[in-house]
């Protein structure tokens, strides 16, 4: 059987994808959250990017940019290759306020967040690592390994052009 060679995905709203060890995963994130699901040895690797948190409407009962079709998405790959999703460790990215002189409090990247942790911790996955809120998008990048996901804040406020 032929080695695989490692391969590059780079993750849109919505998308779900499973990775092996080598496999580079990446995706941007603004509101939206992003779960890591890996075995403890490394080996393996599920990656989603989440849209809208909860439950679908039976119109999109099979949308994995919803939060609970993404999560069962996830944990049905892991379990294709053998590995318990309730003994994988999780990473957790995103859920900024992307309007923040618009939403002082409460924003959908706040509820976002939320849901995925409280999703996690209702499975019994331990999160060993997150960075969610604040007002910045974020550049996630992982190689299926040992190493931790690479997370890259990118700011909002940039300078407006003269006249702008």
């Amino acid at each position: 059987m032929p080695v695989q060679s490692p391969r590059a995905v780079e993750l849109l709203p919505g998308h779900v994808v499973l990775g092996l060890a080598g496999d580079q995963l990446k995706t941007l994130l603004g509101s939206c959250v992003s779960v890591i699901l890996t075995d403890p040895r490394r080996t393996v690797g599920a990656m989603c990017h989440i849209v809208h948190v909860g439950h679908p409407n039976a119109a999109n009962a099979h949308n994995t940019a919803y939060g609970e079709v993404a999560m069962q998405t996830m944990f049905d790959q892991l379990i294709g290759v053998g590995i318990p999703p309730q003994r994988c460790h999780a990473y957790v990215y995103g859920g900024g306020n992307m309007f923040p002189q618009m939403f002082t409090t409460t924003h959908v990247g706040a509820k976002n967040a939320e849901w995925v942790l409280d999703y996690l911790d209702d499975c019994g996955i331990i999160v060993v690592g997150h960075d969610v809120g604040g007002s910045t998008y974020r550049k996630v990048a992982w190689t299926v390994g040992r190493e931790q996901p690479v997370v890259e804040t990118v700011r909002t406020d940039m300078p407006k052009a003269p006249g702008g």
